[in-house]
């Protein structure tokens, strides 16, 4: 397996932060300071800053039910991470897409390079659904512009699959999306003046969030 792979898998870091840990003489194969094209074999003792790194060659992925108030992030910089709900022995798995702090639901973490491509790139065509909760009424003019026309963004055209959650209830929506932009569906209602004060994943792909209660996980390995 080559190095920057290894360290990856072992500590959870990206491959380019891996390769920079190498570059900087933080990374040692039995001894030796690595460099970025060594591999590792069988047996090898791997240290990251002076202290042995092992790393998992067993597929791993586990569906959590995020809480809202938590990020997406290893480094919190003061906030909760999803890292916090999580045994240290899971805490390399990587998540797959992102939910940002105020949203909450299906979220996804593996080692598993595959499936997280298969469920992101756009050529796979992965169906998100989302319940939405907005502070008023949609109105009929708009609800049709985000199915029918799509909403422009800063970063091109928004449209969305709108269904009511409940009849009569203009508030609550099972929003489905097949894209991954930033925010897109707050910015999306946000550009026609409306605030989403509630934003739960329900499903991403063939995964479902199901009984899970928030803040728990099911190990899908």
């Amino acid at each position: 397996m080559r190095i920057n792979r290894y360290i990856a898998l072992a500590t959870g870091m990206s491959r380019r932060a891996a390769d920079q840990a190498i570059l900087g003489g933080r990374v040692a194969i039995n001894g030796q300071p690595a460099r970025p094209s060594d591999q590792t074999n069988k047996g090898a003792v791997v240290t990251l800053d002076g202290k042995t790194v092992a790393a998992s060659t067993v597929l791993q992925t586990i569906l959590l039910n995020k809480p809202a108030g938590y990020v997406v992030s290893r480094d919190g910089q003061g906030s909760k991470t999803i890292y916090d709900l999580l045994p240290a022995t899971m805490k390399h798995l990587k998540p797959i897409g992102r939910l940002d702090k105020d949203s909450s639901g299906l979220l996804l973490l593996t080692n598993d390079g595959k499936l997280a491509h298969r469920l992101t790139h756009p050529s796979f065509h992965k169906a998100k659904i989302y319940e939405v909760t907005l502070d008023q009424a949609l109105q009929p003019l708009h609800r049709q512009m985000i199915s029918d026309i799509g909403v422009l963004l800063d970063d091109g055209p928004s449209k969305l699959q709108l269904e009511r959650l409940a009849d009569g209830d203009d508030t609550r929506w099972r929003v489905t999306m097949h894209e991954g932009r930033n925010r897109q569906i707050r910015r999306t209602f946000a550009c026609l003046g409306y605030t989403v004060t509630r934003l739960h994943r329900t499903y991403f792909g063939e995964y479902q969030i199901g009984d899970i209660k928030p803040g728990a996980f099911t190990n899908l390995s």
